[in-house]
């Protein structure tokens, strides 16, 4: 049973002192750690029988995860002086907050995401919710939207793509993954009865598309490059000839950076009997912003017979919040439509309300780069990727780079802490860093001279060994002491 007032008001005062002791001391140290925690008078968690129960510690297993740390929520005091001393622990973690987000982008290597943009002329739209309901193309009731911005966007995306505009349909999504869950969704909505056939190198995210629609799922075996093989494809839908195909594209692979041939993939189609019974959905999450202006690249065009491609805005473009931008033929988009009135708009997309911010964002930075702006960033990044793979194949250590990649994939670090520090991805043995617009050849350097000075003393002992990666980027790749 809970105490008498007096004795909680007494308890809340003592409470309060040592709160305010805490914010002091903690407002005071330089080396302030942000995950710290102001101790403050919580009610013991209570049954309904009023005896009190112990939480149990959440275990979660997931291999070499670290579990992360916890800013707690606190209830605001009516103490107006404490208020004034909790707003300033506030600032406080956030200020602190903040260079821990300027150390962590210094050393980020290993997942696609440009950090190199300035949108501090949007900020001015910070204060308003803007919300893109329904049809990026049918008005809707809801006034506060940036409608005109995303279908702005999705007509630069269906130039880039070869598609006129009145043969599109497409909306700005909240990441790349709900892009491949709305493709996918077209293609099971066409083909009722279809197979999806995706690489075992796909991204995770159609292997969860599959499992939400139950759809049958085949996975396809890779070259070595990680681009399909359309050997094993074909094999596959042989075994499967009674029913349509619906195939996952890959124009980049999520480790290797590999791009599937999708002309390759057409024809194996159609000499197979599938003309008019197939559904092509490529994904692009970074490299179908990046494969239009590498030259000699095949294209990636509606005027071949795919159904629809996606994208990531927060990767190669550069946005700061995730999103992505969908397009499909219009011609599809009926199967998957419906009306809603409280809308006064029709609702076709995966999720319903969708943020009206990021398209904002992307047309500020289409209209600021442009074609000739990407291209430049392209041919950047491609350039300091191969510098990267030469200088770490210069060192000894096993490297791999595809031809229309800037994805260098290596082997895995022995020191997680030092692959925590410069976040690196990694699967099995490999690693791999994408080389983005931000990435500098002098952060490469830095990188490749610790990795260097760090490997020295992992591989010391002779009885210690860099992995063989020959099974994983090729012998002529791997530079382990049998190749």
């Amino acid at each position: 049973m809970v105490g008498s007032s007096a004795e909680a008001r007494s308890f809340s005062d003592r409470e309060i002192g040592a709160a305010k002791a805490a914010v002091a001391e903690i407002l005071l140290t330089e080396d302030f750690d942000p995950a710290a925690v102001v101790a403050e008078p919580l009610p013991p968690v209570v049954m309904s029988n009023g005896v009190g129960k112990e939480i149990k510690k959440r275990e979660i297993v997931l291999g070499r995860n670290v579990h992360t740390t916890c800013l707690a929520v606190t209830e605001p005091e009516a103490n107006d002086e404490l208020t004034g001393d909790k707003d300033a622990y506030m600032a406080s973690v956030l200020a602190r907050y903040r260079k821990t987000l300027m150390e962590r982008t210094k050393h980020h290597l290993g997942y696609p995401y440009n950090l190199d943009f300035d949108y501090g002329a949007l900020a001015q739209l910070q204060h308003f919710s803007i919300n893109n309901l329904g049809d990026p193309f049918i008005e809707s009731n809801y006034g506060v939207h940036s409608r005109q911005f995303e279908v702005g966007v999705l007509d630069w995306f269906a130039r880039l793509w070869e598609i006129e505009k009145e043969e599109y349909w497409g909306y700005i999504t909240n990441c790349g993954t709900e892009g491949n869950l709305h493709g996918i969704l077209v293609g099971r909505e066409v083909f009722l009865d279809g197979v999806l056939y995706a690489s075992k190198e796909s991204h995770y995210s159609v292997f969860k598309a599959a499992r939400m629609y139950r759809m049958e799922c085949v996975k396809v075996d890779t070259l070595v490059s990680g681009e399909i093989d359309c050997a094993d494809f074909k094999d596959k839908l042989l075994a499967n000839k009674d029913k349509p195909a619906i195939i996952n594209v890959n124009i980049g692979t999520t480790v290797k950076g590999a791009v599937d041939d999708l002309d390759l993939v057409i024809q194996t189609l159609e000499e197979n009997g599938f003309h008019d019974r197939f559904y092509i959905h490529c994904d692009g999450a970074l490299f179908g912003l990046m494969m239009p202006f590498v030259k000699l690249a095949p294209k990636v065009t509606f005027k071949k017979p795919i159904g629809s491609v996606s994208v990531s805005g927060h990767k190669f473009v550069g946005c700061p919040m995730p999103c992505g931008v969908q397009i499909t033929r219009l011609e599809h988009i009926n199967a998957l439509s419906r009306n809603v009135e409280y809308l006064a708009s029709r609702d076709a997309t995966i999720m319903g309300s969708r943020n009206g911010h990021a398209p904002i964002f992307l047309w500020y930075t289409l209209n600021r780069k442009g074609y000739k702006g990407f291209q430049k960033e392209v041919q950047k990044c491609l350039r300091n990727a191969h510098y990267l793979k030469d200088r770490l194949r210069g060192a000894g250590i096993s490297a791999m780079l595809n031809e229309l990649s800037s994805t260098v994939v290596f082997e895995r670090p022995l020191d997680e802490e030092f692959i925590r520090r410069w976040q690196l991805a990694c699967q099995g043995n490999m690693a791999h860093v994408v080389v983005m617009p931000n990435v500098t050849i002098e952060k490469l350097d830095v990188f490749l001279n610790e990795l260097i000075e760090e490997r020295s003393a992992w591989y010391q002992d002779e009885n210690v060994q860099p992995p063989c990666l020959a099974a994983e980027i090729g012998a002529e790749n791997c530079a382990c002491k049998l190749h």
